[in-house]
């Protein structure tokens, strides 16, 4: 079987590697799907031998996080050199539930949960907070994607749910 594509008169198009389509456009294994000016995603044809479900996650637009290969891209570029573990732990827990506010105590039980006895300060969490920003920012300067809500602790947001 064939996977159709078809632009339903979008003002910005949809483009497949590329190039704008007209009518449909069968797809195939790999295919770069744009629509938009904000949606990438690689096609992934359920039927080709060998194919990665993980290779096709979307990764042109906005941040995400391959918690399985410890990797993070923002707006289509890798982030290198890779995070540090808690940077890592911290951004994976706020990733997981964008627009969710985690609380500082849940902060610290993911990213230091050997410290849950003694505490960790506000600073340390800030700081961490911090330095995840700044990372983030080397790639996507003109977005903020950890908020922090005063009082509660930190969200993630996505470009789409500004």
């Amino acid at each position: 079987g064939h996977w159709l594509l078809r632009d339903a008169g979008s003002r910005n198009g949809t483009l497949v590697n590329g190039e704008r389509i007209s009518g449909a456009h069968v797809l195939r294994d790999g295919d770069e799907i744009q629509i938009g000016l904000d949606f990438k995603a690689i096609y992934v044809d359920p039927e080709a031998t060998g194919a990665l479900v993980t290779e096709a996650l979307v990764r042109g637009t906005g941040l995400w996080a391959d918690e399985e290969r410890r990797e993070v891209w923002v707006q289509g570029s890798r982030l290198t050199p890779p995070l540090s573990r808690a940077q890592f732990s911290l951004l994976n827990l706020l990733h997981s539930e964008p627009g969710r506010v985690f609380e500082r105590d849940e902060i610290v039980r993911t990213v230091w949960p050997e410290a849950v006895l003694h505490g960790v300060s506000d600073e340390t969490i800030d700081a961490l907070v911090g330095r995840l920003r700044r990372r983030i920012a080397s790639v996507d300067p003109d977005r903020s994607y950890i908020v922090t809500v005063r009082g509660h602790g930190f969200r993630f947001v996505q470009p789409w749910d500004d």
